[in-house]
């Protein structure tokens, strides 16, 4: 065999060769080789590869080298050319030395799995097992695993190879589940399962949680029921159903469904019967019913179908016999029918249709008494549940019965949720409903002996039963009744009870004032006045009175003309009770005191009154004051009864000053006149009303004085109410006054106005500009003290300049009149206040604003559109007293001292200091 020419070294390879020939087994050399060959075709690389590997046999690196390009050149070609059988016996050279190299095996096996060489590739792979040692096993395990999970490997392959790989870890078993699965093997899949089940060292390579597998086991075999022998499906399905109780309704229906699967639908009847009977909680019930009901409808149109079928071949039986038709296809047909009548013989009856469509109909009608059911399983002391179930029985009077039964014996009182003794009266109440009123007495004579949780459960017992024999018009029993309910028990009982500890509801029944409360309106219905009076000293006895039994029994007293015993019923009842329950006492007791006596008593029913207002607190007082100063009105003094509005108008809180002020005017002017109410007025100014209530007053007393004519004294208290109001926010005050000027002032008055105006919100803006919101709220405006305090913590520094005038003029504070601590700051008065020094009186403002001839203000330009011709005879002297001072020529003392108060005026504060101090050192 001739060898190309292409395989012959050429002149290039030359020197390689030569090094070769002198050291032929040197890798480096022949890696050297290699490297400079890399462009050559691969036959000749090929045949260097194969002179180097005779010369080192057991290089790693030239075997993996020389396989990996094989590869390459293998790669793009169908697994049936030659060069794949060439690339294998190359593999198969390479194990002789490299057959413990991990990685030569798994390029081997690698490629026989894509050659789709089963057998070889099988044989390959456990060779490699058998060759390297255990530890490089989980190398090889998955590709093998991966090639017998293919298409076209044998189950039995895949099976026996599945096998020995859990000998080697069982840990994964999971995935030789999921195959078993996978390749329909349902029953080896289920004993696995079961077998992983039962291992309680098991542990989830994948996470899954002995739960999930065991809902894959009864999923496995439910679905393929008819396949999966040799395990106890139905106890293990109840295992689960005790164990996992948050798939109870699923299991119950699986269990159902496997039953359903096997052809055993009675049996799978009384599973669903019995899921439907145990569990808890809605959702499982619901689960279990929406799959019984389904359930039963399938078998429903099966036999309807099944019935229309038979109809129809016996239709076309008829037919052929009128034909007389003999062919071979009918008499397989008419055997067919023949057999399937037979299989079913048992069953064909004419009202099995029916039949089921009534056992649909019962199933559906039980479903509310059904879930009622689940509902008493999860609390059976639940009553109100007990109470729906009886009606759901409603028109069955004996199912009402044996459900009220099993009610009261189930429920314990102690436990229950809801009120238990609802239960007993609606049980009475059910003999009493059907004229059984011997029975009714009986479940009541029962009811009461029962220990309930609270007294009021046991008191609307007797109440009932009292109630049912007035009903029926035995009126003596029911006081009966009533006087066994309310009856102490004995010494001996109560030592009895105390001894055991446990003390029951019925010693404690005597003091229940639901229970005195319904006997002392029997006695009023049915009994006479001593046996009334009697029940309502017991009562006051036990200490149980509220106010309205108080009320009650004085009434009662007065109806029968116990005028002072019922006074005296009150008496007791305002010295029980204390404030808020004693006001209805105290009005009820007043207004019954002075409409029984008016006059006759006074001095009495003030010493009512004078206790009354003492004991009440403010926020009840007013109603008091104002029943007593009626009483003053309409039997005592107008003197008087001012002093009891006076008196009220200081005992009720701030926020009712001003109503009660109100009425205090209102009276006065009623009675006294309107003059008399200025004092009232000026009164409540200074009271200390809340900022806005003193601006409501003040236009009021304005009114007032403007009403008779006052307009001097009219214009002092818009002057007072100003410094209350700031322009900006509150302009109704400051728009009346300027009406009010309009209408009664002039133009120096009005320019007064407008002075105050600009300087009030210029000491609003000097104090508001960085207080808190709390104190900008709008009618509760700061005084001066807290205004500096909020400026000083926020951080701003204290005005030089007020500072300044506060060191020059110590003893400013001592002439501040008494309403000094309603100035807002920045506040100048207009010549009102005034201060005395050595019998002079001097204008207490000291920094007179000097007004521009004309002014760009929105105040002016209303002057200019408001000024007309004003008759003389309004300003009076005021005209006479400006003529003479223009016409003055300045030569006498008082223009002199005119002109240097002039001066003094148009200079700023700072000069007017400057000038104090030099006029002091002087």
């Amino acid at each position: 065999m001739s060898i190309p020419q292409e395989l012959y070294p050429s002149q290039d390879d030359l020197p390689y060769e030569e090094e070769l020939l002198r050291n032929p087994f040197s890798l480096k050399l022949w890696w050297r080789y290699l490297v400079a060959r890399t462009d050559s075709p691969h036959t000749k690389r090929f045949t260097i590869y194969e002179r180097a590997l005779k010369a080192l046999p057991g290089s790693y690196k030239l075997w993996y080298a020389f396989l990996r390009e094989r590869l390459e050149l293998v790669r793009p070609l169908p697994i049936t050319h030659r060069e794949y059988q060439k690339l294998n016996n190359t593999f198969e050279r390479a194990l002789v030395t490299m057959h413990k190299m991990p990685r030569i095996w798994i390029m081997y096996l690698l490629t026989l799995t894509e050659q789709k060489l089963v057998t070889k590739t099988r044989r390959t792979f456990d060779r490699a097992l058998c060759s390297l040692p255990v530890t490089q096993h989980d190398r090889v395990w998955d590709p093998y695993l991966v090639f017998v999970s293919q298409r076209g490997v044998p189950i039995e392959t895949s099976l026996r190879v599945y096998r020995r790989y859990l000998k080697y870890d069982p840990s994964h078993i999971e995935d030789f589940i999921e195959f078993l699965v996978n390749s329909g093997l349902w029953q080896e899949a289920a004993e696995r399962l079961a077998g992983v089940l039962n291992d309680d060292k098991f542990y989830s390579i994948k996470g899954k949680t002995k739960h999930k597998l065991w809902l894959e086991l009864c999923d496995l075999l439910v679905q393929h029921a008819d396949v999966v022998s040799g395990l106890n499906v139905d106890a293990i399905i109840r295992g689960g159903i005790k164990k996992f109780t948050d798939e109870v309704g699923r299991l119950w229906t699986a269990l159902a469904d496997y039953y359903i699967r096997r052809e055993l639908t009675e049996k799978a009847r009384d599973v669903f019967e019995e899921g439907m009977t145990t569990v808890v909680t809605v959702r499982d019930f619901s689960v279990i019913f929406d799959a019984y009901a389904q359930f039963e409808e399938t078998v429903l149109l099966v036999k309807m179908e099944e019935v229309s079928e038979d109809e129809l071949d016996e239709g076309e039986g008829n037919g052929e016999e009128d034909e007389d038709d003999d062919d071979d296809e009918d008499d397989r047909l008419h055997v067919a029918k023949i057999e399937r009548k037979l299989k079913r013989f048992w069953l064909s009856d004419d009202k099995e249709v029916e039949l089921r469509m009534a056992r649909v109909e019962y199933l559906l009608d039980r479903r509310p008494e059904l879930a009622n059911s689940v509902l008493l399983r999860q609390n059976p002391h639940n009553v109100e549940q007990w109470h729906r179930r009886v009606k759901l029985f409603e028109g069955n009077p004996t199912k009402q019965i044996l459900t009220y039964t099993e009610a009261v014996r189930t429920v314990d009182p102690m436990k229950a949720v809801g009120k238990p003794h609802t239960l007993w009266v609606a049980f009475a109440k059910l003999y009493e409903d059907h004229k059984d009123v011997v029975n009714a007495r009986v479940i009541f004579d029962k009811a009461v002996q029962v220990n309930y949780k609270t007294v009021d459960n046991l008191a609307s017992v007797w109440c009932e039963w009292a109630e049912m024999e007035l009903r029926h018009k035995n009126f003596k029993g029911a006081l009966e009744l009533m006087r066994r309910a309310t009856a102490e028990p004995s010494v001996e009982v109560k030592r009895r009870v105390a001894a055991d500890g446990n003390e029951p509801v019925q010693i404690k029944l005597h003091k229940s004032l639901r229970l005195w409360a319904f006997y002392v309106d029997l006695e009023e219905s049915l009994g006479t006045l001593e046996s009334t009076r009697a029940v309502y000293e017991r009562i006051l006895d036990l200490r149980i009175a509220t106010p309205q039994i108080i009320i009650n029994y004085a009434m009662l007293l007065e109806e029968h003309k116990y005028f002072e015993d019922a006074f005296k019923v009150y008496e007791r009842g305002v010295k029980i009770f204390k404030y808020p329950h004693v006001k209805d006492i105290w009005v009820t007791y007043l207004s019954k005191f002075v409409k029984r006596y008016g006059k006759s008593k006074l001095e009495r029913a003030r010493e009512l009154f004078e206790h009354a207002v003492e004991v009440t607190p403010a926020e009840s007082v007013k109603p008091l004051y104002l029943q007593y100063a009626k009483l003053e009105e309409d039997y005592g003094l107008a003197k008087r009864a001012m002093k009891v509005y006076d008196q009220s108008t200081k005992a009720v809180p701030p926020h009712e000053k001003l109503s009660m002020y109100e009425i205090y005017i209102a009276r006065a002017a009623e009675i006294f006149g309107v003059p008399r109410t200025r004092e009232i007025y000026e009164q409540a100014i200074e009271s200390g009303l809340p900022d806005k209530d003193v601006k409501t007053m003040c236009m009021k007393y304005a009114e007032l004085e403007k009403s008779l004519g006052e307009i001097d004294r009219a214009r002092g208290v818009f002057i007072y109410a100003s410094q209350f109001a700031d322009p900006r926010s509150d302009p109704d005050i400051w728009n009346k006054w300027n009406d009010f000027e309009v209408n009664h002032g002039n133009e120096d008055t009005f320019r007064e106005m407008l002075r105050i105006k600009r300087s009030v919100s210029a000491s609003y803006s000097q104090t508001h500009f960085i207080l808190p919101e709390y104190l900008m709220q709008k009618d509760k405006q700061p005084n001066l003290d807290e205004a500096m305090d909020a400026l000083k913590k926020a951080g701003v520094p204290e005005d030089e300049m007020a500072a300044l005038e506060k060191q020059l003029l110590p003893d400013a504070g001592k002439t501040a009149t008494k309403d000094s601590n309603r100035k807002v700051v920045g506040f100048v008065s207009a010549g009102v206040e005034s201060q005395t020094e050595g019998g002079l009186k001097v204008a207490a403002n000291h920094e007179d604003i000097e007004l521009p001839e004309e002014s760009d203000s929105e105040d002016d330009e209303r002057v200019e559109i408001a000024q007309k011709d004003v008759p003389s005879a309004v300003f009076g002297g005021l005209v006479r007293k400006r003529e003479e001072g223009d016409n003055n020529d300045g030569n006498g003392d008082d223009s002199a001292a005119t002109k240097d108060t002039d001066d003094g005026a148009r200079l700023g504060a700072l000069e007017r200091i400057k000038r104090q101090r030099r006029g002091a050192m002087v």
